[in-house]
């Protein structure tokens, strides 16, 4: 069959290979692969930034944004042939560590658990794949164009998670939210956001092309302003970050409302520096109660939590994010950016 895969410690890694057909083992599904969504951590894997091989091997097979359908699946395993799945990407240490020993794999303390496309175990970007029943999610027939969208989904789900177990910590009511980056986990944030009836505003910097009417088809508000003119004016309960950039950042940070809660999901690169007054942080954060929490990954429930917001969402708004489908033989063309990109898709049944 054939598979995306990358050598992570090498620069421009990525090629279409003829690979072993897979085996399902007797806990197993056999899947046949439909499509993977690209992000920006398989474009650092494929440019040799980031990302581990399988032990005792150099190359990796990418895409952990998955969506497949089952050829096979183990007797009494809940799941059955025809059914629309996507594959969980972690899986918990084994040691494990107290958070993975108690199925909270996504908070790993001592950073041995495995990723399925990133860290140690082959991913989803072939034509089929196998994995194991109880790390897999059925998605609704219905999302079948759009299933894809469920892993970067079960991230947002994580952070509002987060976010809602702060802010019970004392009274919490938020009204006003400001989503910071209109990508594909901005928007997705934002979803969730107006799904839990909060009025929903959300910041990046482009003017034109497809996300400014994504944003305001949700019933959000678009904002292309400084973060700290944005912020100033709405004075947010919450922020999900989702840029990465620095002066983002800390402009959220100093922006919110007293109690505010910041949840940053973006990664922001290394090396760039950014001068910051930390006394004014700190000040800012003591005085008002304020709090800020990273988040990444998602566990079990997560994903349950994803499959549910993805059913209960527009078809038509979600298929809006996937603004290029490219066939697997031709997947170096997912790998380079465009200018209107929101979500590119790789689709795997059409490879032959």
């Amino acid at each position: 069959m054939l598979a995306l895969t990358a050598k992570p410690s090498a620069s421009d890694s990525l090629r279409i290979e003829e690979v072993p057909d897979p085996v399902a083992a007797a806990h197993e599904m056999l899947v046949n692969g439909l499509a993977i969504g690209v992000c920006g951590t398989d474009r650092e894997i494929a440019g040799g930034e980031y990302g581990y091989a399988p032990p005792g091997r150099d190359r990796l097979v990418l895409g952990h944004e998955s969506l497949g359908r089952v050829q096979s699946a183990p007797a009494d395993s809940g799941f059955d042939a025809g059914d629309l799945v996507v594959g969980v990407v972690r899986r918990p240490d084994p040691v494990p560590c107290g958070a993975c020993a108690r199925g909270e794999f996504d908070m790993c303390r001592n950073g041995r658990y495995t990723e399925r496309g990133i860290k140690e175990i082959d991913g989803y970007g072939s034509e089929q794949w196998c994995v194991e029943t109880d790390y897999a999610v059925r998605v609704d027939p219905a999302l079948e164009d759009v299933g894809m969208l469920m892993e970067p989904t079960t991230v947002v789900a994580k952070a509002w998670e987060q976010v809602r177990r702060i802010g019970e910590r004392a009274y919490f009511e938020p009204q006003r939210v400001l989503v910071t980056g209109a990508g594909p986990i901005g928007l997705l944030a934002a979803l969730l956001s107006v799904q839990q009836g909060f009025e929903t505003h959300v910041l990046d910097r482009v003017t034109d092309g497809p996300k400014p009417g994504i944003v305001e088809a949700l019933g959000a508000t678009y904002h292309h302003d400084d973060i700290d003119a944005v912020a100033e004016k709405l004075q947010p309960d919450v922020v999900l970050e989702a840029t990465g950039a620095g002066s983002v950042v800390f402009g959220a940070i100093a922006g919110t409302g007293s109690y505010g809660i910041v949840c940053l999901t973006g990664v922001s690169p290394a090396g760039r520096h950014l001068r910051v007054d930390a006394g004014a942080v700190n000040r800012e954060l003591v005085l008002e109660n304020d709090a800020v929490v990273g988040s990444v990954n998602a566990n079990l429930r997560h994903y349950r939590q994803a499959a549910d917001a993805l059913a209960r969402a527009d078809r038509d708004w979600l298929a809006r994010l996937i603004t290029r489908r490219v066939p697997l033989q031709h997947a170096e063309q997912a790998f380079a950016a465009r200018r209107d990109d929101v979500k590119v898709v790789v689709t795997l049944d059409d490879a032959r």
